[in-house]
Protein backbone atom coordinates (compact mmCIF):
# COMPACT_ATOMS: atom_id res chain seq x y z
CA UNK A 1 0.00 0.00 0.00
CA UNK A 2 0.90 3.62 -1.16
CA UNK A 3 2.67 5.40 2.40
CA UNK A 4 -0.07 8.32 1.56
CA UNK A 5 -2.90 5.94 1.17
CA UNK A 6 -5.10 4.78 4.11
CA UNK A 7 -8.38 3.34 4.05
CA UNK A 8 -11.58 5.95 5.04
CA UNK A 9 -8.93 9.65 5.02
CA UNK A 10 -8.40 11.44 1.89
CA UNK A 11 -4.70 10.79 2.40
CA UNK A 12 -1.52 13.74 3.46
CA UNK A 13 -1.73 17.07 2.00
CA UNK A 14 0.65 17.23 -1.32
CA UNK A 15 3.97 18.55 -1.28
CA UNK A 16 3.77 22.49 -1.39
CA UNK A 17 0.17 22.23 0.06
CA UNK A 18 -0.78 23.72 3.63
CA UNK A 19 -4.29 21.98 5.03
CA UNK A 20 -5.57 22.86 8.62
CA UNK A 21 -9.00 21.35 10.44
CA UNK A 22 -10.27 24.72 11.85
CA UNK A 23 -13.30 25.76 14.71
CA UNK A 24 -16.32 25.84 12.47
CA UNK A 25 -17.75 28.97 14.94
CA UNK A 26 -13.55 30.28 14.96
CA UNK A 27 -11.93 29.89 12.15
CA UNK A 28 -8.70 31.43 14.03
CA UNK A 29 -8.75 28.51 16.12
CA UNK A 30 -7.06 25.46 14.49
CA UNK A 31 -8.32 21.97 15.98
CA UNK A 32 -5.54 19.53 17.65
CA UNK A 33 -5.82 16.15 15.60
CA UNK A 34 -8.77 14.09 16.15
CA UNK A 35 -10.81 17.30 16.62
CA UNK A 36 -13.80 18.09 14.24
CA UNK A 37 -13.82 21.41 12.08
CA UNK A 38 -13.98 22.69 8.71
CA UNK A 39 -10.71 22.06 6.37
CA UNK A 40 -9.04 24.54 5.04
CA UNK A 41 -6.13 24.35 2.35
CA UNK A 42 -3.40 26.53 0.77
CA UNK A 43 -1.54 26.08 -2.06
CA UNK A 44 -0.21 26.56 -5.64
CA UNK A 45 -2.97 24.37 -6.99
CA UNK A 46 -5.51 26.60 -5.34
CA UNK A 47 -7.93 28.89 -7.18
CA UNK A 48 -7.53 32.49 -7.09
CA UNK A 49 -11.38 32.92 -7.03
CA UNK A 50 -14.20 32.68 -9.10
CA UNK A 51 -14.53 34.80 -12.60
CA UNK A 52 -16.68 37.96 -11.82
CA UNK A 53 -18.00 37.00 -8.71
CA UNK A 54 -15.96 38.67 -5.77
CA UNK A 55 -18.72 37.76 -3.09
CA UNK A 56 -18.33 34.11 -3.57
CA UNK A 57 -14.74 34.55 -4.23
CA UNK A 58 -14.57 36.94 -0.69
CA UNK A 59 -16.82 34.04 1.27
CA UNK A 60 -14.29 31.17 0.35
CA UNK A 61 -10.64 32.70 0.01
CA UNK A 62 -8.78 34.28 2.94
CA UNK A 63 -5.60 35.16 3.05
CA UNK A 64 -5.05 32.08 0.39
CA UNK A 65 -6.75 29.86 2.73
CA UNK A 66 -9.71 27.89 0.57
CA UNK A 67 -12.56 27.51 2.98
CA UNK A 68 -13.36 24.02 1.38
CA UNK A 69 -16.88 23.74 2.97
CA UNK A 70 -15.93 20.22 3.94
CA UNK A 71 -16.31 19.04 7.67
CA UNK A 72 -12.39 16.80 8.41
CA UNK A 73 -10.67 15.64 11.04
CA UNK A 74 -7.12 15.33 10.57
CA UNK A 75 -5.03 12.27 12.43
CA UNK A 76 -1.96 13.13 14.49
CA UNK A 77 0.07 11.93 11.51
CA UNK A 78 -1.38 14.15 8.76
CA UNK A 79 -4.18 11.93 6.93
CA UNK A 80 -7.10 14.02 6.87
CA UNK A 81 -11.06 12.16 6.81
CA UNK A 82 -13.80 14.11 5.16
CA UNK A 83 -16.65 13.37 6.70
CA UNK A 84 -19.22 15.79 5.73
CA UNK A 85 -20.23 18.58 3.94
CA UNK A 86 -21.23 21.68 6.33
CA UNK A 87 -23.78 22.46 4.56
CA UNK A 88 -25.40 19.01 5.37
CA UNK A 89 -24.69 18.82 9.16
CA UNK A 90 -27.54 19.11 11.18
CA UNK A 91 -28.06 21.67 14.14
CA UNK A 92 -30.10 19.94 16.93
CA UNK A 93 -30.63 20.84 20.23
CA UNK A 94 -27.36 22.44 19.75
CA UNK A 95 -25.48 19.27 18.80
CA UNK A 96 -24.20 18.71 15.55
CA UNK A 97 -25.49 15.73 13.59
CA UNK A 98 -23.11 14.06 10.69
CA UNK A 99 -25.59 12.85 8.47
CA UNK A 100 -23.39 10.47 6.72
CA UNK A 101 -23.10 8.66 10.22
CA UNK A 102 -26.54 7.78 10.07
CA UNK A 103 -26.66 6.91 7.28
CA UNK A 104 -24.19 4.40 8.05
CA UNK A 105 -26.31 2.95 10.45
CA UNK A 106 -29.40 2.66 8.70
CA UNK A 107 -27.59 1.50 5.51
CA UNK A 108 -26.24 -1.62 8.11
CA UNK A 109 -29.88 -2.51 9.01
CA UNK A 110 -30.33 -5.92 6.52
CA UNK A 111 -34.15 -4.20 5.65
CA UNK A 112 -32.92 -1.15 4.14
CA UNK A 113 -31.18 -1.01 0.45
CA UNK A 114 -31.06 2.99 0.67
CA UNK A 115 -30.86 6.04 3.03
CA UNK A 116 -30.32 9.60 3.10
CA UNK A 117 -30.25 11.61 6.08
CA UNK A 118 -30.90 15.52 6.10
CA UNK A 119 -32.07 18.07 8.73
CA UNK A 120 -35.71 19.40 8.68
CA UNK A 121 -37.13 22.53 10.47
CA UNK A 122 -38.35 21.57 14.26
CA UNK A 123 -40.03 24.46 16.33
CA UNK A 124 -38.12 22.54 19.60
CA UNK A 125 -34.86 21.88 18.51
CA UNK A 126 -33.50 24.01 15.97
CA UNK A 127 -33.49 21.22 13.16
CA UNK A 128 -34.48 17.18 13.99
CA UNK A 129 -33.05 14.24 12.11
CA UNK A 130 -35.42 12.82 9.07
CA UNK A 131 -34.15 9.79 7.49
CA UNK A 132 -35.61 8.69 4.22
CA UNK A 133 -35.41 4.89 3.48
CA UNK A 134 -35.73 2.75 0.47
CA UNK A 135 -36.74 -0.72 2.04
CA UNK A 136 -35.17 -3.95 0.12
CA UNK A 137 -37.68 -5.19 -1.99
CA UNK A 138 -39.50 -8.68 -0.25
CA UNK A 139 -38.73 -6.82 3.21
CA UNK A 140 -40.90 -5.44 5.66
CA UNK A 141 -39.58 -2.73 8.21
CA UNK A 142 -41.57 -0.51 10.77
CA UNK A 143 -40.54 2.82 11.77
CA UNK A 144 -40.90 1.18 15.52
CA UNK A 145 -38.37 -1.24 14.27
CA UNK A 146 -35.88 1.03 12.38
CA UNK A 147 -35.47 3.63 15.04
CA UNK A 148 -35.07 0.95 17.63
CA UNK A 149 -31.78 -0.44 15.88
CA UNK A 150 -30.20 3.08 15.56
CA UNK A 151 -31.60 3.69 19.31
CA UNK A 152 -28.98 0.73 19.56
CA UNK A 153 -26.44 2.43 17.91
CA UNK A 154 -26.09 6.02 18.11
CA UNK A 155 -26.39 8.41 20.67
CA UNK A 156 -30.38 9.54 21.58
CA UNK A 157 -30.39 13.20 19.47
CA UNK A 158 -28.74 11.33 16.25
CA UNK A 159 -31.89 8.82 16.17
CA UNK A 160 -34.28 9.87 13.27
CA UNK A 161 -36.97 11.22 14.53
CA UNK A 162 -39.36 11.53 10.99
CA UNK A 163 -38.60 8.31 9.20
CA UNK A 164 -39.94 8.73 5.31
CA UNK A 165 -40.47 5.25 3.49
CA UNK A 166 -39.69 6.05 -0.01
CA UNK A 167 -40.34 3.68 -3.19
CA UNK A 168 -38.71 5.92 -5.63
CA UNK A 169 -34.99 6.20 -5.66
CA UNK A 170 -32.91 8.63 -3.74
CA UNK A 171 -32.54 12.02 -6.01
CA UNK A 172 -28.80 11.99 -7.02
CA UNK A 173 -26.38 13.80 -9.08
CA UNK A 174 -24.44 12.38 -12.27
CA UNK A 175 -21.34 11.64 -9.63
CA UNK A 176 -23.84 9.35 -7.51
CA UNK A 177 -24.31 11.46 -4.46
CA UNK A 178 -27.74 11.72 -2.98
CA UNK A 179 -29.09 15.48 -3.47
CA UNK A 180 -29.85 16.22 0.03
CA UNK A 181 -30.61 19.84 -0.83
CA UNK A 182 -33.63 18.20 -3.18
CA UNK A 183 -34.78 15.70 0.03
CA UNK A 184 -35.19 19.16 2.47
CA UNK A 185 -37.29 21.43 -0.57
CA UNK A 186 -39.16 18.40 -1.09
CA UNK A 187 -39.99 18.17 2.79
CA UNK A 188 -40.40 22.12 2.75
CA UNK A 189 -43.12 21.88 -0.27
CA UNK A 190 -45.15 18.86 1.56
CA UNK A 191 -44.91 20.92 5.32
CA UNK A 192 -45.57 24.06 3.49
CA UNK A 193 -48.75 22.45 1.39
Amino acid sequence: MNANARPGTVGVPLPGTEVRVVHEEDPEREQPPGEVGELLVRGPQVFAGYWHEREDSARMLHDGWLFTGDIAVMSPDGFVTVIDRRRDVIIASGFSVFPTEIEEVLLSHPSVADAAVVGVPDAYRGETVKACVIVREGCGLSERTLTAYCSERLAAYKVPKIVEFRVDPLPRNLLGKVLRRVLRDEHRDRSAG
